[in-house]
């Protein structure tokens, strides 16, 4: 089969990029002809496609003249470059399926209409809530926010919730709008696949078509994660450095557990601030390690006690937590969104309230003296990884969903 794997980063950077990367490194190893199609950036891995790549784009830039600010916020919703590179990849190539990941912005919906031009089916993997609310996390001032509901994009610009201004806010709430009343993506993707039974319900509730999601969680190749239970001295975060995360309030369970070391892997926003608190507060307990690269940071869950995921944003599937339980770990995390369906209560886990660091210390205090409890819910985590999310069930799933699809364009023909 030739599939097209199109989403805006092409290099290892978060969760996304994580799934795409490894969907196209086992499809290709199963055999098929896997054609990639993202953004051209320094950082990218190779790619005999790179040529076809869109034009690398900052949207951080975006305070300019209004005459820049008007062409970015078009290419934002419409880029027309995208689509151009796309139809002459898909003239040299001519895949049979098309499946997207995060393209919002840097590439856009364009592209859409060239894989429909030619009748290709489309599968898009929902990684996150943009299609649903601007600023793609139900997040803004410290809280969960649902106002947009009922396509009131409108609060995002009376909130300012992209990036703290009203310009870029105005321009993802018109974006919401156009899409909206279009039905870019409603009408044009054949198949939304979600990642957790929460985010299903929540895309629902938000008026995407049932009919339309698939349940499918993210897969691991297991194989490539050999289990450790033995415990080691130090507790793990790794994600980004942002409150999204809730790296503050780890950070403050930290001041209350001066005989635990934590290590954080990863960087962010706030990171100059998270520099800042461990010097001011003098926390002796706290390593900063900074982003590491996949095997990097494989190594450092290996050899953690057990990782930490205090996040105060809704998740979908967090790889983190996935790749915590392939390598024998067990998690400490929130009781938010979909993490309870991951982590479960003393099985695979621990859950503390959101936001709460007594919670959060507490569970952190509770699991790490206690080595023998870490080994059985390892141990438990591991087992869910390989029953609910190995490559081994993942793929055959999402090549069903494929071949589901084809006909469709043979009919169509």
């Amino acid at each position: 089969m030739k599939i097209l794997i199109a989403n805006k980063f092409y290099y290892p950077r978060g969760g996304p990029e994580t799934v795409m990367l490894q969907q196209e490194k086992y499809l290709k190893e199963m055999g098929h002809e896997v054609i990639s199609f993202a953004m051209q950036d320094e950082r990218n891995l190779g790619s005999e496609y790179s040529h076809y790549f869109a034009s690398k784009v900052d949207y951080h830039q975006m305070n300019g003249s209004p005459l820049g600010n008007a062409r970015i916020a078009m290419n934002m919703i419409y880029s027309s470059e995208a689509k151009h590179k796309l139809e002459q990849l898909l003239e040299l190539t001519r895949p049979e399926i098309a499946h997207l990941h995060n393209i919002y912005h840097q590439i856009s919906p364009s592209i859409l209409k060239a894989l429909k031009k030619r009748k290709i089916p489309i599968v898009m993997t929902l990684h996150d809530f943009k299609l649903v609310c601007p600023n793609y996390s139900f997040y803004r001032d410290g809280q969960n926010c649902e106002e947009c509901q009922g396509r009131k994009f409108y609060k995002a610009v009376q909130h300012r919730c992209i990036q703290n201004s009203r310009l870029k806010s105005l321009v993802c709430a018109v974006e919401g709008y156009w899409h909206n009343w279009t039905g870019t993506y409603s009408n044009d993707v054949d198949r939304f696949i979600v990642l957790s039974r929460f985010s299903l319900n929540k895309f629902i509730q938000y008026g995407l078509p049932e009919d339309k999601l698939t349940l499918l969680p993210n897969g691991l190749e297991l194989k490539e994660y050999k289990p450790s239970y033995q415990p080691g001295d130090y507790v793990l975060f790794a994600g980004r450095l942002n409150q999204k995360y809730g790296i503050f309030t780890l950070l403050e369970a930290a001041r209350c557990l001066p005989e635990i070391s934590f290590h954080l892997a990863g960087n962010g926003e706030d990171e100059e601030k998270v520099k800042s608190f461990v010097e001011e507060k003098k926390l002796g307990n706290v390593k900063l390690l900074g982003f590491l690269s996949p095997e990097k940071l494989k190594q450092e869950i290996s050899q953690s006690r057990f990782v930490v995921f205090p996040a105060t944003i809704y998740h979908n599937c967090p790889m983190v937590i996935l790749e915590a339980f392939a390598l024998g770990k067990p998690v400490v995390a929130s009781d938010i969104g979909s993490i309870p369906e991951l982590v479960e209560k003393n099985v695979t886990g621990l859950l503390f309230e959101t936001g709460s660091v007594s919670g959060l210390a507490d569970q952190i205090q509770n699991l790490y003296h206690q080595p023998q409890l870490v080994r059985e819910l390892g141990k438990n985590a591991r087992e869910k990884a390989e029953r609910d999310y190995s490559a081994i069930n993942y793929y055959p799933r999402l090549l069903q969903l494929y071949e589901k699809l084809l006909p469709r364009r043979i009919n169509d023909n």
